[in-house]
Order: structure tokens, then sequence, then C-alpha cells
């Protein structure tokens, strides 16, 4: 019963560590920066001919999911008409969502230029 209390506030407070460190970093390095004389704008992320990262996300999303549901798809072929048995699953499975974050790389690509 005690672990589930312990397990919850070891998970968020290893959450607000990474976003500290990782916040607090980026200020004392942008601070150094400035203090050296650098151009404030190699801060801004973004160039101009750059894809919003909301398109290649759902790009690399849907391409993943369609890639897991066709291998869940050939694997339930291959058990049927074949006698490879259940450890077909996870390699059509994996192979399947290689193939479509692959494929969404090159998408991403091309989305970029």
């Amino acid at each position: 019963m005690g672990s589930e209390v312990i397990i919850l506030p070891i998970i968020i407070g290893s959450i607000f560590g990474v976003f500290y460190l990782y916040f607090s970093t980026r200020n004392k390095e942008r601070l150094a920066l400035i203090e050296k004389g650098a151009d404030a704008s190699i801060f801004v992320k973004g160039k101009e001919h750059t894809a919003p990262i909301w398109k290649v996300l759902i790009l690399n999303i849907s391409l993943l999911l369609m890639g897991i549901g066709l291998g869940v798809f050939i694997a339930l072929i291959l058990e049927t008409y074949t006698s490879l048995g259940e450890a077909i699953y996870p390699a059509c499975i994996f192979l399947m969502a290689g193939l479509g974050l692959f494929a969404g790389f090159s998408l991403t690509r091309k989305l970029d230029q």
C-alpha cells in the first residue's frame, strides 16, 4: 500500500527535475553568450523554410500508427496461411512501424524543402 504513495511523488519530482535542469542550463548558457557579446538572433529557434512542428509530429505519428496497424494485419495473414506461429506478430509490427517512421522521416525532409 505504501509503494503507491511513494511512486507518484518520485515520478512528479523526476519530471520537475528534468525540466528545471533544462531551463536553468539554457538560461545560464544564454546569459554567458550575452556577456561575451553574441548576437541575440542566435536564440531564435526556427528558420524561415522549416515546417511547423505540429505538422511534422502529426505526420510521423500517423505513419507510425498506420505501420503498426499494417504490421498486425500482415502478421494475421501470415499466421493464418503459414505455420509461423504467434512469434510473427512482434516481427511484423516492429518492421512495419520502422518502415512507417522511415517514410515519415523522408516526407518530413521533403516538407522542409
